[in-house]
């Protein structure tokens, strides 16, 4: 039962399959109850979606991480918003925390695709009117999106939890394992009053990467690693060698993002890294739960993102670095 009723009965929140328990949290934070909807599968693997309750006339939020399977969760998300849109809902918001297909957000090489704008194609074509999403791989992203959309931040969340925990000030050192990720190492800096320092890599090829130098002072201190996703923890779990070899103090790494594929986790477990704080923007099976991990909720963030989003407030304010205390 909700403690909390919100008081606009036309805001509904459905939840797919990527990520019920991280929807339930949201939509307890926003004060409803999770809509009534049911999937499931024909024989041959064709995705059935049934929306059992009217939502004609509603402001309807779906939340789904496009997350491993990537092909599966992404067709099972079209399909609902397909539903929706033929139920007569009035706006289709679709709350993405986790977005797959992002890491081909240009053309690298001859010949490539571009999925990450294939996606956002996709999504505007079934019928999208707004998107929610947190950290994207590649913040141009955005710009491929031709409706209004919300790209949320996990930075201060994960600051929150170094503040918490009194890891702050000139004793720490934020550290981008590359240099495409110094604005968003910079950022947590910012929050914690501490320097940063940059490793400098070459990538072979994907998800192969080589340490080469790290630029910024990292001996004696602790040092916080900061990353938009870890998928096979290669790169990561190689910073942290390469900044034990330069005498850091203790190594904590934190990502929005918990892809955590293939070796991830043995790599992680026999790693010099202390602590691994991830948020729940995918849901990660029990086994691969290690006691290093840390988990923040992202819940309240996107559950005030969509009241604001749906009383036409600004959304600014959640980007402010203690955002556990607003209203």
């Amino acid at each position: 039962m909700i403690e909390k009723p919100y008081s606009d009965s036309k805001l509904k929140i459905f939840a797919l399959s990527s990520n019920r328990p991280l929807a339930e949290k949201i939509a307890d934070e926003v004060g409803v109850e999770l809509g009534d909807i049911n999937i499931s599968q024909f024989a041959d693997g064709e995705i059935k979606v049934n929306i059992d309750e009217s939502i004609r006339g509603d402001h309807v939020y779906l939340v789904q991480s496009t997350s491993y399977p990537v092909n599966d969760h992404l067709m099972e998300l079209l399909i609902a918003i397909d539903a929706l849109r033929r139920a007569s809902a009035k706006t289709i918001n679709v709350v993405i925390p986790y977005y797959g297909y992002a890491r081909q957000d240009r053309k690298a090489q001859p010949r490539e695709p571009i999925t990450a704008k294939l996606v956002a194609n996709m999504l505007v074509q079934a019928g999208v009117d707004r998107l929610v999403t947190l950290d994207l791989h590649a913040a141009q992203i955005q710009g491929f999106f031709d409706i209004p959309m919300d790209h949320l931040l996990g930075a201060p969340l994960l600051a929150n939890y170094f503040i918490d925990n009194h890891l702050e000030g000139d004793d720490v050192v934020v550290v981008s394992p590359d240099h495409g990720g110094v604005t968003r190492a910079r950022k947590l800096a910012e929050f914690l009053k501490s320097p940063i320092a940059i490793i400098d890599k070459r990538r072979p090829k994907a998800n192969v990467a080589e340490i080469m130098n790290i630029v910024g002072e990292v001996q004696g201190k602790t040092c916080v690693i900061i990353d938009d996703m870890i998928d096979t923890a290669g790169t990561i779990t190689l910073a942290a060698d390469a900044l034990m070899e330069k005498g850091a103090k203790d190594i904590y790494v934190c990502c929005t993002h918990p892809v955590l594929s293939g070796p991830a986790i043995s790599r992680l477990e026999k790693s010099p890294i202390k602590k691994v704080i991830i948020t729940d923007s995918i849901s990660l099976p029990e086994e691969k739960y290690l006691d290093k991990i840390e988990t923040v909720t992202v819940s309240q963030l996107v559950g005030e993102a969509i009241k604001r989003i749906h009383e036409n407030r600004s959304v600014s304010p959640l980007f402010e670095e203690q955002f556990k205390l607003i209203d």
